[in-house]
């Protein structure tokens, strides 16, 4: 049976970053540039002032005091946006605004805080220093500077970083489309009424969050009974109309489980089914190729499909989505792989398991004695939720060990579901 990292491996060699194309840059946020952005200008792209204040010369101000204020000539004002700006002579101070330009002259500005108006008059109550509160032309980025990367993930303060400098759109990789089926004759809509014996299918509604968490677009949700008929359909509808292909349930030994016999009559080639990892054993991966191409998705602009036959139980689902479909969905979008900050810490309670799997045991974070200590939450079977929506990480327990015992360092992954 395949290992964790070993089937990871497998599903990342499989997969790479979709077609770029051009989004406006108020939907750019979580895409990843393909282009690199450069400064169409010097910023700040003029001197101005960084407060609401009185633009002065330094010479002007010397020895000015709370109890021995100096006096000058309030000689104009220039608000912030003012094309005309005057000229400051010796003796005089103009009132400013935050973001104004600079009057030629000047080379300092006053707060209002340590200044008042008598009159056509300022009062200083104190000197300034050559550059105070004064936003210098090009003390951020000079024109034609790198400003981000090609391969950067472009956050909301990239978004501002981008529109200061006048750009409205860029050059990001692909989104992938993502359908999601959850089998099962079992499952009922949340909001539904419910019959004895049925439960509401949880895993398809937090596979779409999931998702979506990840600035992903969901194009087709779906919740199929244990009928093969049925099955074919919906999974047929859903790999014409997505990159990526998400299935929670049918994937065991059951007699109902039959999502991969529909996977093969649909030409889905099996990568890998079952990796020795608790909870998720009998995950699966999938490829369609559906043309020449190589790489990338399907009706987005590429060729490949992938499908994940997710556990039907929702702690395995959400689980093998963290460690295994996000990282691939990341690389669709263009993100570079990275390496999940693992940290140490000390486990409060002894844990035991069988040798062979790697175990993902959720915990919860503390500090203790000033280091770090991992306490795993109640509620480790693979349908329990609730330990799940309380946990902060998971403690890794090796495959090749049966026990960790109370007071010893343990590593641990924090979960995070965002991208």
């Amino acid at each position: 049976m395949l290992s964790y990292r070993e089937a990871l491996a497998l599903i990342l060699v499989r997969l790479g970053p979709l077609p770029a194309g051009t989004v406006k840059l108020e939907e750019a946020a979580g895409r990843v540039l393909t282009q690199e952005i450069m400064a169409a200008s010097d910023s700040p792209s003029f001197d101005n002032s960084a407060v609401d204040g009185y633009a002065v010369r330094v010479a002007d101000t010397a020895g000015a005091a709370e109890t021995a204020p100096v006096r000058l000539r309030l000689s104009g004002t220039v608000a912030a946006g003012a094309a005309a700006v005057p000229v400051l002579e010796p003796g005089a101070a103009i009132k400013i605004m935050t973001g104004a330009r600079l009057p030629r002259g000047a080379d300092a500005v006053i707060m209002k805080e340590f200044a008042g108006e008598q009159g056509r008059s300022v009062l200083l109550r104190r000197a300034v220093h050559d550059g105070e509160n004064i936003r210098r032309r090009g003390a951020e980025f000079r024109k034609g500077q790198r400003v981000l990367s090609a391969g950067t993930r472009i956050n909301v303060p990239a978004i501002g970083l981008v529109a200061a400098f006048g750009q409205a759109e860029v050059r990001v990789f692909g989104r992938p489309l993502v359908s999601i089926i959850s089998t099962g004759s079992e499952l009922v809509a949340p909001g539904a009424p419910r019959r004895e014996g049925q439960i509401y299918d949880s895993n398809s509604v937090a596979l779409a969050a999931a998702c979506r968490e990840l600035g992903v677009e969901v194009r087709y949700c779906a919740r199929v009974a244990d009928r093969r008929s049925e099955l074919l359909k919906r999974l047929r509808r859903a790999l014409h109309c997505s990159d990526v292909l998400l299935t929670a349930g049918g994937v065991s030994v059951g007699d109902k489980d039959l999502v991969r016999e529909c996977c093969v009559e649909l030409g889905v080639e099996e990568v890998f089914w079952r990796v020795a990892i608790k909870p998720g054993k009998p995950v699966y991966f999938g490829i369609r190729q559906t043309g020449t191409g190589k790489k990338t998705g399907g009706d987005s602009g590429g060729q490949l499909k992938a499908v994940f036959g997710l556990p039907g139980n929702p702690v395995a689902a959400l689980l093998c989505f963290h460690q295994m479909v996000k990282p691939a969905l990341l690389k669709m979008m263009g993100q570079a792989s990275r390496k999940r900050p693992v940290l140490s810490a000390l486990l409060v309670e002894r844990l035991s398991k069988k040798a062979g799997r790697l175990e993902w045991v959720r915990g919860v974070l503390a500090a203790k004695g000033g280091a770090l200590a991992v306490r795993p939450v109640t509620g480790q079977e693979s349908h329990m939720l609730g330990g799940l929506a309380q946990a902060e990480c998971l403690i890794l327990f090796p495959a090749s060990r049966v026990t960790l015992e109370k007071g010893s360092r343990v590593q641990v992954e924090i979960l995070d579901w965002r991208g």
